[in-house]
């Protein structure tokens, strides 16, 4: 289950949305959703969610057993000591369910509201995750005039929180180079990973991509179903578009979707009745993972519960495939 908190003009109230997304992560938790990903992006008009680590330390609190993926955190706009202590006292506070996907970032003006140049995203990068691992691990050091020093430590071993995301090789190479794990938006990165891992004479770390529907909404009618939710995931896919042409998005799913014929026709957004999640999923190769966002684009709560509830009741068919 992803959230983004986007709220158009057109969709449910801020508060209302937020208010709910507590309360879905919560009921997903009982219902067996595995994992729970809070994204981030700065300065949208419709409010995309600024501040992950916040959002997961409430979502920790209303929960015992989920994970939380906070990802991709665009580590070029932050300070990686402060991120470093936001990883280790977030793990504590979830006891340990936590991991961060670390990303380069790659839109424009998100790089000049914060003052930093995208040309620095590299080396920001590199010097930044070398921070947080040895700050995570432990020491006290001094770097560029200041100290390095974290407390309290986490209760994971900071290799198996901090993943690398991006979209292009060279966040394999990253995630290879500093013995970390990898969640690309392009699954077609993982040979490289491998590779990569295998050259610098290590074993890979956990992989995983995004999941694929990314979101799935149940309706008893497809057709009504997506009466509700198109306008939602129109809103969603033009946004996204939006940033096109930057580097980072090149090849996006999403760059097309600009009908809603072609919405429908991508595998991004999904419309299903129970029946047809259960034969879908059925179909799937072991580890492929399936997406909700039941509070896309500011679809109101009062639908995301319905879709929510028609998953509950199919779960334990679910579950048991994914065991067999």
């Amino acid at each position: 289950m992803y959230f983004d908190m986007r709220a158009p003009k057109f969709g449910a109230p801020v508060r209302e949305l937020h208010a709910a997304a507590l309360d879905l992560a919560a009921f997903a938790e009982t219902i067996g959703i595995d994992q729970i990903g809070l994204m981030e992006h700065h300065g949208t008009d419709d409010g995309y969610l600024s501040n992950p680590f916040v959002m997961g330390a409430a979502i920790a609190a209303r929960t015992r057993k989920i994970r939380v993926s906070l990802g991709a955190v665009v580590l070029p706009l932050h300070d990686p000591l402060k991120v470093a202590e936001d990883i280790a006292l977030l793990d504590n506070i979830s006891g340990g369910r936590i991991e961060v996907i670390l990303g380069a970032g790659y839109v424009p003006y998100e790089f000049a509201r914060f003052r930093v140049s995208l040309k620095d995203r590299a080396k920001l990068m590199d010097g930044g995750i070398e921070i947080i691992l040895r700050a995570l691990q432990g020491e006290r050091y001094l770097a560029e005039g200041r100290e390095i020093f974290v407390r309290p430590l986490p209760v994971q071993d900071p290799r198996d929180i901090v993943f690398v995301g991006g979209g292009v090789k060279a966040a394999a190479e990253r995630a290879a180079r500093f013995d970390l794990g990898f969640a690309p938006i392009n699954p077609k990165l993982f040979p490289h990973y491998i590779e990569l891992a295998k050259e610098f004479g290590r074993s890979p770390r956990k992989m995983h991509g995004p999941a694929r529907p990314l979101a799935v909404h149940l309706a008893e009618n497809v057709e009504e179903g997506w009466s509700v939710l198109m306008p939602h995931a129109l809103h969603v896919a033009s946004a996204y578009a939006a940033w096109s042409g930057t580097e980072g998005t090149r090849g996006s799913s999403f760059n097309e979707m600009n009908s809603a014929e072609k919405v429908r026709d991508g595998n991004v957004f999904r419309v299903m009745t129970p029946a047809e999640l259960l034969e879908y999923a059925a179909s799937l190769p072991a580890g492929r993972a399936i997406g909700f966002q039941p509070i896309l684009g500011g679809l109101s709560p009062e639908h995301a519960w319905k879709s929510m509830r028609l998953l509950e009741g199919i779960m334990p068919e679910i579950r048991r495939l994914q065991q067999n």
